[in-house]
């Protein structure tokens, strides 16, 4: 297998790695979180959560996703370069 994939991998996974700690910093704990600070704090729903913090949601999901992606990714390509 091509070397530039494993390469393609390692970067989108150093990326989403930062991304990742990014997006989990900004969500509101107990205390009010980050989020606060970019109109997380105003509650527009019954539920008590925001659009800003669904959206949130979403793309932590969504990172998370290609992250572990990722992961499986470079895992199966080792193991292929390992036993031509």
């Amino acid at each position: 297998m091509p070397i530039a994939f494993a390469y393609t991998l390692i970067v989108l996974l150093v990326i989403t790695s930062f991304l990742l700690m990014l997006l989990i910093l900004l969500h509101r704990g107990k205390g009010g979180g980050l989020s606060s600070m970019f109109g997380g704090g105003v509650s527009t729903s019954l539920a008590g959560s925001s659009v800003a913090e669904k959206n949130l949601d979403r793309y932590t999901i969504l990172v998370g996703i290609v992250w572990f992606a990722c992961i499986v990714g470079l895992g199966l390509w080792l193991k292929l370069a390992m036993n031509p």
